[in-house]
């Protein structure tokens, strides 16, 4: 069975290294960048499962399988390839603020709302700790800010270094005899309509083959993991799936010293901002949200990154003394009037697949879709 994925961020190369571990498919990847580039190399990788508000439903079950998926994952990468995929498994700080409004009563609410959260999960077999102002001081001093009551602390959610990740991926999968083809375009032309082969009964076409800069390439299955380049992908195809950019901004700190405790350094998350030691009192800090407009065209606005380390300040005073070594930014791959991601088939074929439009939860959800791809292709009942 010959198998084609479009696109090597860490979603496709995570397909590719599942699907290389079943005897019989000829996989081959195409990306017109090298792997990791565009939103897997901006991203952060912090995978935010357990301590997410979903408790049922395919939401709640992909982070489940992801999480626990990545456990094993990791170390059996860094033992095929020997390199090294940075994680921190300290878990992940959240920390708690009261509403300026009504600070007594909305403090008691946010507290009781978490530990409702904690009660569910202990009854999913998973671990969360709420903590009062007093015990937050206690295991991060360096926090600080008269609106903070607390925080929630879920020590089996993970972050790790997503190009790192996505490297290890190409590499073992390339043991398994995947082909990747770096620096090759799907070309944006529209499908003849004798590549497609009707099928009967249903009204599903096949598609045979597709157009790339080094010629034509036929498989069985297509796999579009291509991200923001899925839009014109499936255009071609008549299909059209909306993917839009929202730009993303981000900081690398150094203050020289840890933060804190030195021997506790988990990930630390606040009004959506991410404080994620990277060793050797290095910090990055993320991430701005910042939307298109109707044309999809957006650019990072500087005033954002720096009320983005403010934010970060506020939360850590000790940061107002580190240094920003550099700044950077990247595109993160929203589907338009659907909720990410887009793991399906696309409309009228039945060998086209969707893993793609992951939004902010790509690297989280990466492991998860790779499963549901090969359930589409193999079936574990069949």
């Amino acid at each position: 069975m010959n198998i084609v994925i479009i696109g090597c961020g860490v979603v496709g190369a995570t397909i590719a290294y599942q699907l290389s571990q079943i005897k019989g498919l000829n996989i081959t990847v195409f990306d017109q960048n090298q792997p990791a580039q565009a939103s897997t190399g901006a991203a952060l990788g912090v995978l935010m499962g357990v301590i997410s508000h979903k408790i049922k439903g395919k939401a709640w079950q992909m982070r489940q399988e992801s999480i626990k998926r990545y456990e094993t994952l990791i170390p059996e990468l860094e033992g095929i390839t020997g390199r090294k995929i940075p994680c921190n498994r300290q878990g992940i700080v959240m920390l708690l603020s009261e509403d300026a409004e009504r600070p007594l009563e909305s403090g008691v609410e946010v507290m009781s709302e978490w530990e409702r959260l904690r009660e569910v999960r202990q009854s999913q077999g998973w671990q969360l700790a709420v903590w009062d102002k007093e015990k937050l001081q206690k295991f991060c001093p360096q926090i600080n800010h008269p609106t903070i009551i607390g925080a929630v602390y879920s020590p089996q959610d993970r972050q790790l270094n997503p190009t790192a990740l996505t490297l290890a991926l190409v590499d073992a999968a390339q043991r398994n005899g995947v082909k990747f083809k770096f620096g090759v375009a799907v070309k944006n032309n529209q499908v003849p309509s004798s590549l497609l082969v009707q099928t009967s009964p249903t009204i599903n076409e096949h598609l045979k083959s597709m157009e790339t800069s080094e010629g034509t390439v036929t498989a069985d299955w297509f796999i579009v993991s291509a991200g923001l380049g899925s839009t014109s992908l499936t255009a071609q195809l008549n299909q059209k799936v909306h993917i839009r950019p929202v730009l993303g901004q981000a900081l690398y700190l150094s203050l020289g010293r840890f933060l804190g405790n030195s021997e506790f350094q988990p990930v630390i998350t606040g009004n959506d901002i991410h404080l994620v030691p990277m060793g050797n009192g290095d910090y990055w800090v993320g991430a701005t949200v910042e939307f298109p407009n109707d044309t999809d065209e957006i650019s990072a606005k500087q005033e954002l990154l720096e009320s983005l380390k403010q934010q970060a300040i506020a939360f850590c005073p000790d940061l107002a003394s580190a240094k920003v070594v550099r700044t950077w930014s990247g595109l993160r791959p929203r589907p338009e009037n659907r909720p990410a991601p887009v793991i399906d088939k696309l409309p009228g074929f039945n060998n086209v697949l969707l893993a793609t439009g992951h939004y902010r939860n790509g690297v989280l959800l990466a492991p998860a879709t790779a499963s549901a791809i090969q359930e589409m292709i193999i079936p574990k009942n069949s």
